[in-house]
């Protein structure tokens, strides 16, 4: 069970601009790195001749990064960074769900 300080659920959640900021420092203190490519790909956290990396698509919007630098961050592991609560929060309510399909899903909008 997590602690959090006193009046923290009335702290304001960030925008997703902050909390993509957040989340890059956190990649960067767990010594991973991040990119941003074009491509036919989701992202996610990957090694790649030895270099730990996350892996972000340009071609997806704000919320879909911050999303896929959360769970990539939770497979990674966290417990040992200070992070804002808001962040923390955002990092486990994003590995909790599913992952989201890009193509091929059946459904058409």
């Amino acid at each position: 069970m997590r602690f959090y300080p006193e009046g923290w659920e009335r702290m304001p959640k960030l925008k997703t601009e902050s909390m993509i900021a957040e989340l890059e420092e956190a990649a960067l203190q767990l010594g991973l790195k991040v990119i941003y490519e074009k491509g036919d790909f989701s992202g996610g956290y990957c090694i790649l001749k030895e270099e730990k990396l996350i892996v972000i698509n340009k071609k997806f919007d704000q919320k879909h990064r911050a999303s896929t630098l959360a769970k990539s961050l939770s497979e990674v592991g966290t417990e040992n960074l200070f992070l804002k609560p808001a962040v923390r929060e955002f990092i486990e309510e994003q590995s909790e769900r599913s992952e989201i399909p890009l193509r091929g899903n059946g459904d058409s909008k």
